[in-house]
């Protein structure tokens, strides 16, 4: 289908297109769950008529979502979340091929990345799939009269919530939204297996090194942590985890991980990766405490988790040594190898989650814009998680695809489960 208007847009090059049809429909051959919800959408229409504005990694997975949200009748329009993660082919062919309005380029600027945010908010979204909260806090603080149409939000990331909690602590969030990161099927799966391979994946086409024998510190033991460690490990990596929580301190130790803080794991440390969705994790001191060559990248939401301006405040020297990984030399003579320019690594250099961890992520996305508009104006105005009968209805989805069967209870289970009286 070609796109019904051709001026709504704004990507590097539509010639792209074709090539990313290919890439979008290789994708959806991994992605069953999502398949089946667009083919329901198709028949059910429940957004008909409805603006939606997503806020998204423009990759092909988000494609594939992208053409569930428009099956299901939604008058779409797509931003990029990050400014290394888009797709440029990708993008064109969403214009092109599929109609939907796509404002997204690899690498632009900051100024760039909140033009489209507004953009965004003039489509006068009635829903918004963020990631990070950007556009929904954009629109509490510069466009708050918007807010009045709003059905409800989505949100993808840790961070993203974290915000969320924020504005209804004081008082900005006058509509639902549901906390996608928090559904089983979204950080259980995209969280640690999606992030813990596709950022390794990330690290290794910048840098093309051998992980084996290599002392890795994560930088945070969240879900995102739990699966970087664990395929680091995997891959023959010596792991430190460094943490705030003595919760998830205790579980990485037991887990089997040297845990410490990072002014103890900065000079030991051979690549280091950060997974909290925080600022500053790793400063400036820490970077200069570091061995020579020491590799440095994020994994976690926003660049600012490294302290670049602290780091480059104490080089003499930046220099591109090859893509995606630039030397920064210290005064003390050692470089900081510094990937994706502290960006997203598994999407700067690589390609990001695997496409079948993101149907069931995505799924979850397109599940909870339908409860959204299926309960409209009776959800109140605060943070809600997805039915758990609709997380195990995406879980059972995704078993059939993969030719899983279960057990079900019988009945003098489920009656011995619902008695007080059995004793044991």
């Amino acid at each position: 289908m070609e796109s019904k208007n051709q001026t709504h847009y704004e990507v590097k090059d539509l010639a792209l297109a074709d090539e990313g049809r290919r890439r979008i429909e290789w994708a959806e051959r991994e992605m069953p769950v999502l398949r089946m919800i667009r083919q329901r959408f198709q028949e059910e229409k429940p957004l008909d008529g409805l603006r939606l504005v997503a806020c998204a990694h423009i990759t092909t997975e988000t494609a594939n979502l992208a053409r569930a949200l428009s099956a299901a009748g939604a008058d779409c329009v797509l931003i990029a979340s990050n400014p290394l993660s888009t797709q440029d082919d990708v993008a064109a062919a969403l214009v092109k091929h599929y109609g939907v309005s796509v404002f997204a380029i690899k690498g632009e600027s900051i100024e760039t990345y909140s033009r489209h945010v507004h953009i965004a908010l003039d489509h006068k979204p009635h829903l918004i799939i963020d990631d990070g909260s950007d556009v929904v806090a954009t629109m509490v603080q510069d466009r708050p009269e918007l807010a009045l149409d709003i059905i409800g939000t989505t949100e993808e990331t840790t961070t993203g919530i974290t915000r969320l909690r924020a504005m209804l602590r004081d008082g900005k969030l006058s509509f639902p939204s549901v906390a996608v990161n928090d559904a089983q099927t979204k950080h259980f799966f995209d969280n640690r297996y999606g992030t813990g391979q596709s950022t390794l994946d990330g690290i290794i086409r910048a840098t093309n090194i051998l992980l084996s024998g290599k002392t890795v510190v994560v930088v945070g033991y969240g879900w995102c942590g739990k699966g970087v460690a664990m395929r680091a490990r995997g891959m023959g990596a010596n792991v430190i985890v460094t943490e705030i929580n003595p919760i998830k301190a205790l579980e990485a130790t037991m887990d089997g991980f040297r845990v410490m803080q990072i002014t103890q794991a900065a000079p030991l440390g051979e690549i280091f990766i950060t997974v909290t969705g925080n600022r500053h994790v790793i400063d400036t001191a820490h970077f200069e405490s570091m061995r020579d060559g020491a590799i440095v990248c994020n994994s976690g939401h926003f660049d600012l988790e490294l302290n670049l301006v602290g780091l480059k405040s104490v080089s003499t020297d930046v220099r591109t040594v090859r893509q995606w990984v630039e030397a920064y030399r210290l005064r003390n003579g050692r470089e900081i190898m510094v990937l994706g320019e502290g960006r997203l690594i598994n999407l700067a250099a690589a390609e990001g989650h695997p496409a079948s961890v993101m149907d069931m992520s995505f799924a979850n996305q397109a599940l909870s814009v339908e409860y959204l508009v299926k309960n409209k104006g009776k959800l109140e105005a605060r943070i809600h998680l997805l039915p758990e009968e609709v997380d195990a209805e995406i879980a059972q989805l995704k078993l059939t695809a993969m030719n899983v069967s279960i057990d079900e209870l019988t009945p003098e289970m489920i009656e011995y489960m619902n008695s007080w009286q059995s004793g044991t």
